[in-house]
């Protein structure tokens, strides 16, 4: 059974706590990354460049007060924990505004439908939670073992923080609030997942038994704190599984308006360019030879799928050849 000892909590305080004389300069280098990183992310996604977000997820230094807050519970640091959620707080709500304003530099909206960056990051769904909790649990492995501390680099490429905010504020300065709230909850549920994953891998090393004997008053009380985590992740859990959820059905509607639009166009020679769900229904794109061709027996088509009462709308693209220049 694995354990930790007294040196590997003094390490741990060490890497993620903010206090002692040191604490001006950790405060400072935490601000001094997070603001550096919160640029990289946002101009990566306006950018479209995937490679400069992962550049932004290297250098971000969120984990470490997000870590703190996991060792501060088992610990039962009160100051640690409070110091740790606020900046967890202020860091993601300074990401977010250097996101707005560097929405506010570029000209055009920064939004899903033109950017992949956003759009990976507007509609989170359940089984990210659970890569994040996986994530989650080797980020606190590696913090309870120093011998694989060199994993830390994967874990901050593998879970996502400041590039969901850097979206945060860019779709609120393109009015989209909508996909603001998904890429938000998208940092919830990471979040969320370092927090439970962190704090289960803490049981398991028994960290909890180091605990520093701090007077009662100033003490967490752990119960309350892993049960406040527990409730927070089925909190995120629920959007999360409703997207999945919608996502599939939005998938199976299209393929089965795929098969039967395909065979409609083969039947009148034409051709399907595109199926896709938008907010007002499914979109078939056809294109093809004059004159357009009649859909009844796609509508009946559609019927007999069981998609009758869904929305489906159709729009046909002529295509045909006019000579503009002179003749051979």
């Amino acid at each position: 059974m694995p354990s930790a000892t007294d040196a590997d909590v003094v390490r741990m305080r060490d890497q993620l706590f903010f206090e002692g004389p040191e604490i001006k300069r950790r405060l400072s280098r935490f601000w001094l990354l997070l603001v550096l990183a919160a640029v990289i992310a946002s101009a990566g996604v306006v950018s479209d460049s995937t490679a400069t977000v992962i550049g932004a997820m290297i250098v971000a230094p969120l984990m470490v007060p997000i870590l703190g807050a996991v060792v501060a519970v088992v610990l039962a640091d009160r100051t640690n924990l409070l110091r740790s959620l606020a900046l967890i707080v202020a860091g993601a709500a300074a990401v977010v505004a250097i996101g707005y304003v560097v929405g506010r530099c570029v000209p055009g909206p920064v939004v899903a439908a033109t950017n992949s960056q956003v759009a990976s990051r507007v509609e989170p769904t359940f089984i990210e939670l659970i890569a994040a909790l996986a994530t989650g649990a080797v980020g606190a492995v590696a913090l309870a073992r120093d011998d694989i501390s060199d994993t830390l680099p994967g874990v901050a490429i593998a879970i996502s923080l400041v590039p969901p905010l850097a979206v945060v504020g860019l779709t609120l300065e393109s009015n989209a609030p909508k996909q603001s709230f998904g890429a938000l909850l998208l940092f919830a549920a990471n979040v969320t997942a370092i927090l439970a994953s962190g704090l289960v891998v803490m049981a398991i090393y028994r960290v909890h038994h180091l605990s520093t004997t701090e007077a009662e008053a100033k003490r967490v009380h752990r119960g309350r704190a892993v049960a406040a985590v527990g409730v927070a992740l089925v909190a995120v859990a629920i959007p999360l599984a409703l997207v999945s959820a919608r996502l599939n059905d939005s998938r199976t509607t299209e393929s089965t308006v795929s098969s039967a639009a395909s065979a409609w166009a083969d039947d009148v020679g034409w051709t399907v360019v595109s199926v896709s769900t938008q907010p007002g229904g499914t979109v078939v794109r056809a294109s093809g030879p004059l004159p357009e061709p009649d859909t009844a027996s796609l509508r009946k088509a559609l019927a007999r799928a069981g998609l009758g009462r869904t929305k489906v709308q159709i729009q046909l693209i002529p295509s045909h050849t006019i000579e503009v220049g002179p003749g051979n």
